[in-house]
């Protein structure tokens, strides 16, 4: 039976971290740390202290024009400027100091409160870059860290297919509730939220098995959630004329979808066109529209991961290279370009002059702008380190909901207003 009188105490340390933290209190705050948690949360707002003095930076009167934090307008920013006074420079400078310590001290960079929100949410919301990019980079630093962490294997333990099955709680999300009785129902994707593992879209065997439904301007997998839409129209096309700037190219698209780059890819005459694609529903669609009929086309059936090998092994070489999967995660791209496209990307382009071109749907954490900020570094320095040099492009994505674009649809996997567009190429 629990003990009331630890129960009253826990919730004691709590408010007196969140205090401390809200007040920007670092002597009480370290001290409190000594024998306590950074990640706390209060129960009913869930504010973790991270939250508390971030929060506590919210103006009176929020201050005119506004700034913008990434490119994005929001309330005012935490810079020097002539509107600020001096109080407020010292207690953004104080917040500043709170935060790093937060931070050094096991703070998680993304932990939800009751609105939904992350620290990095609540500092862009009201324009502090300075702590909205310390929680970006402090999540760069915790995923690569829990990213490198996972390729490595315990000395004197030896990998087993059990183990590859079970889900593993990253460090520091031990204590989150998960609904009784169904822990083993959910699973853990990279921003610390939880996914019901019936939902076909979070796991790629239970996508593949799947019956999709397509409308004229979206798929739809058996759980409602959007595999692909129309609106992507715009963002492929762009990637498609930077992948192949002229015509006559070898090209290679890892996973059609609704098709929509392919039938880009064919616009611009393609030498040879080969696609990857693995959903069977997918497979039948491509038929019954001609696919496997269009001069140049090779359709290989199948998941990546088994076709790629072959390609490699046949010496297949490709000038563009796009990769658009569905329900894989991050890793998988991951291991896609750091072990694939250098086989299958040639260098010298072929009859590209501007060499061989790699790009990829770049959605990851789409539903967090201090998500999508930390994958967008993350991706780039594992780019980097693969050999890659990345150019971005910022394009604007227009307001889904206002259009009654996820209508039907059960989970977004879009909410933000500019996506950034990813063209590769090997470092010279």
């Amino acid at each position: 039976m629990d003990d009331p009188a630890f129960a009253v105490e826990t919730d004691l340390t709590t408010q007196s971290l969140l205090l401390a933290a809200a007040n920007h209190d670092i002597p009480a705050l370290r001290n409190l740390l000594r024998n306590s948690s950074a990640n706390v949360q209060d129960r009913e707002t869930g504010f973790t202290p991270l939250h508390a003095a971030i929060a506590a930076c919210e103006p009176d009167e929020p201050s005119q024009p506004a700034a913008q934090v990434n490119g994005h307008t929001n309330g005012e920013t935490n810079g020097a400027s002539g509107g600020e006074s001096e109080e407020r420079k010292q207690e953004l400078e104080a917040a500043v100091k709170t935060t790093r310590l937060l931070f050094e001290n096991g703070a998680i960079w993304n932990d939800l409160d009751s609105n939904g929100e992350t620290p990095g949410c609540i500092a862009r919301r009201l324009g502090l870059s300075e702590l909205y990019e310390l929680c970006v980079d402090a999540g760069v630093r915790a995923e690569l860290l829990l990213s490198r962490l996972d390729e490595y294997q315990p000395l004197g333990e030896e990998a087993s297919d059990e183990d590859d099955e079970e889900d593993e709680i990253p460090e520091g999300y031990e204590d989150k509730e998960i609904p009784e009785d169904e822990d083993d129902d959910y699973v853990y994707d990279f921003d610390g939220r939880t996914e019901p593992e019936g939902d076909a879209s979070t796991r790629n065997p239970n996508y593949l098995t799947s019956t999709l439904t397509f409308d004229r301007n979206r798929i739809l997998d058996d759980s409602a959630n959007g595999v692909m839409m129309e609106w992507e129209t715009k963002l492929m096309r762009r990637s498609a004329e930077l992948l192949t700037p002229t015509e006559g190219l070898r090209v290679l698209n890892v996973g059609h979808g609704m098709g929509i780059i392919d039938g880009i890819f064919q616009e611009r005459n393609p030498k040879s066109h080969h696609i990857i694609e693995a959903h069977p529903d997918v497979l039948k669609r491509m038929k019954d529209q001609g696919w496997y009929e269009k001069p140049g086309v090779v359709v290989h059936e199948g998941r990546w991961q088994d076709i790629v090998p072959r390609l490699i092994e046949k010496g297949e070489m490709f000038d563009a290279v796009y990769f658009d999967t569905f329900a894989e995660e991050y890793k998988a791209l991951r291991e896609f370009f750091t072990e694939s496209v250098i086989g299958l990307l040639d260098p010298a382009g072929g009859s590209n002059k501007d060499g061989g071109k790699f790009g990829f749907f770049n959605g990851m954490g789409a539903d967090q702008q201090v998500c999508y900020d930390v994958y967008n570094k993350i991706v780039e320095i594992d780019l980097f380190e693969a050999g890659f040099d990345t150019e971005w492009e910022t394009v604007p994505v227009p307001d889904l909901d206002a259009q009654g674009g996820w209508e039907g649809v059960r989970r977004k996997y879009w909410v933000l207003d500019r996506y950034k567009l990813p063209t590769c190429s090997f470092i010279s």
